[in-house]
């Protein structure tokens, strides 16, 4: 899949706190001008996701690593711009063209060679203090135990099917994209980008034989807070949390609009994962020849 309609306008989202940030967005800015598009360059990406948009752009470009695309997703939220992410950070799996790359990206997307990469977004409802809450995430949820306690004990349900129960620091509920990020780290196994589908991973659980699970993305998954020294939290993609009550139920379920992540061709999500975690000796060796 390849975007379409041309770009006329975008939006470059740059984290100067990253080396090289700065003047990277100056060259993009000079770049893209040259070619008659009209040009905003927005440092403090997390600032600019917490305040007014503006004018919606045709194309986002965003300068740093996942925490930054993160950010970006958030700021339109209601209406996902293509993203492409020019990778600053230290790994940068949803940021996947390298800094070295962005004038190669760049003239791929405007000649409409960009693949189209549609990211699943999940939502989540919940009750706190008499009013229904909702979020949207493009990597995770987590229900994690506060600073000053114990593990919680949660109860997962399937749509109105009982799954297990859990003694543990948590429970993060991933989506493909966030099966890279913290699900990753607590154990989860890699989804395929493109793949529709939920992971649910424990967080250091006291019972060994739970085990992280793959399930369908259309099934709603409910989360049931049964116990809990204090109140537990529902962290949102690592950057908004919400605290919950002993009892609190948490529906979390498939949102219906996907973000467009674009990638250059070549740089698929399979070299992405050699790249990111050295698999195959390292992101130089040569690809095998294929077995006919």
């Amino acid at each position: 899949m390849t975007l379409s309609g041309p770009i006329a306008r975008t939006l470059v989202l740059a984290d100067f706190e990253k080396s090289g940030a700065r003047a990277l967005a100056s060259e993009l800015e000079l770049w893209l001008g040259k070619r008659g598009i009209v040009v905003e360059v927005r440092p403090e990406v997390r600032a600019f996701a917490r305040g007014a948009v503006g004018p919606r752009p045709d194309l986002l470009v965003v300068l740093g690593g996942d925490g930054a695309i993160l950010s970006a997703v958030r700021a339109f939220s209601a209406a996902p711009v293509p993203i492409l992410g020019i990778n600053l950070g230290q790994v940068g799996f949803l940021a996947s063209t390298p800094a070295e790359s962005w004038r190669e990206a760049l003239a791929s997307v405007l000649a409409g060679e960009a693949i189209v990469e549609p990211r699943m977004r999940i939502e989540a409802e919940w009750e706190s203090e008499g009013q229904r809450r909702h979020a949207l995430a493009l990597n995770e949820f987590t229900l994690q135990r506060s600073a000053q306690q114990g593990m919680i004990q949660a109860a997962l349900w399937a749509g109105p099917d009982w799954v297990t129960n859990y003694r543990a620091d948590g429970v993060i509920v991933a989506t493909p994209s966030g099966s890279t990020a913290y699900s990753l780290s607590a154990g989860g196994p890699i989804l395929e980008p493109s793949l529709e589908a939920l992971v649910v991973t424990p967080i250091c659980p006291q019972a060994l034989s739970n085990r992280p699970l793959v399930l369908p993305a259309g099934v709603e998954l409910t989360l049931r807070v049964d116990s809990a020294a204090s109140d537990p939290v529902l962290a949102v993609d690592g950057h908004e949390y919400h605290r919950l009550a002993e009892g609190a139920m948490v529906q979390v379920r498939r949102h219906p609009v996907a973000v467009p992540m674009l990638w250059m061709r070549g740089m698929d999500p399979y070299r992405r994962l050699r790249e990111r975690l050295g698999w195959a000796g390292g992101p130089n060796r040569e690809m095998p020849e294929r077995a006919e």
